[in-house]
């Protein structure tokens, strides 16, 4: 297969307009709200989502214009490989969050633990099931040294 064709099922209205307001992770800041609205064809799809305290969101990253296979991330002066981390500057500049439903209306998801662009285009839904989602004995890598006393490490600015 040489090309996947894609298109947006909504738009994400975020509060945030640059990438240098967005937190490391929408959960750390987590008083912020957005709204996805979904095209109006896809509102059945929502159908028993509010049975669900969590959903996936998969997007685009509609403003990276660049592809790196190695990038510094947030918290590092060092680089590391783009697989191992959560750069926007990446292959097919695909991203996704775990966000906190708050309600469903119609056409729409608002949401908190926001980190989207205001604009952002989505690609897919999918709820966050505990059960399927959640790991023991999780390693993670050269993140780990900037959590290991459970705070919440200072922000840099994404480049």
């Amino acid at each position: 297969m040489d090309q996947i064709i894609m298109h947006p099922i909504g738009l994400i209205h975020s509060p945030y307009k640059e990438p240098k307001d967005i937190p490391i992770q929408g959960r750390f800041k987590s008083n912020a709200t957005a709204t996805l609205i979904l095209g109006d064809e896809y509102a059945p799809g929502l159908k028993d989502l509010d049975g669900f305290s969590h959903a996936v969101i998969i997007y685009y990253f509609h403003r990276s214009q660049r592809e790196s296979i190695t990038g510094r991330p947030y918290l590092e002066n060092d680089e590391h490989g783009i697989f191992a981390i959560r750069s926007p500057h990446r292959p097919n500049h695909i991203g996704f969050s775990i966000v906190k439903i708050i309600n469903i209306q119609d056409n729409s998801i608002v949401f908190s633990e926001v980190d989207m662009l205001d604009g952002t285009p989505v690609l897919d839904i999918k709820p966050y099931i505990a059960y399927f989602d959640s790991r023991e004995e999780v390693k993670c890598g050269w993140l780990e040294k900037h959590f290991k006393d459970g705070t919440i490490p200072e922000q840099t600015i994404l480049k």
